[in-house]
């Protein structure tokens, strides 16, 4: 019995978001997102959901398929790293703006 294992992709993306910096609504389809805050403090939020606020070391995972935004809150900027295995298939749709009144009303 041969015990071989196919290499993964999983590239690594540190992002850095400055003051007020997010982006649009967008959907990562057959892959999961994982992001680990490193500086700042941001938010994401899932279609349905309230925002989460990410402050440095926490993560977020957010899952193949959903509608979600991330980036910097409105007064500070924000760095994280982005994680997603590379597969066959993977493309991330863009969508709409997220509402800027919403956003800007975020503490």
């Amino acid at each position: 019995m041969s015990n071989v294992s196919k290499e993964k992709s999983f590239p690594v993306y540190n992002v850095t978001f400055a003051h007020g910096a997010h982006t649009f609504w967008h959907i990562h389809h057959k892959t999961c997102q994982i992001l680990i805050a490193e500086s700042g403090r941001g938010y994401y939020q899932i279609w349905g959901e309230e925002p989460h606020e990410l402050l440095p070391g926490q993560t977020a995972t957010i899952p193949a398929g959903v509608k979600h935004w991330h980036g910097a809150a409105p007064n500070i900027s924000f760095q994280h790293i982005a994680l997603m295995e590379q597969v066959e298939g993977i493309f991330t749709e863009w969508l709409e703006e997220v509402d800027e009144n919403f956003y800007k009303n975020l503490k």
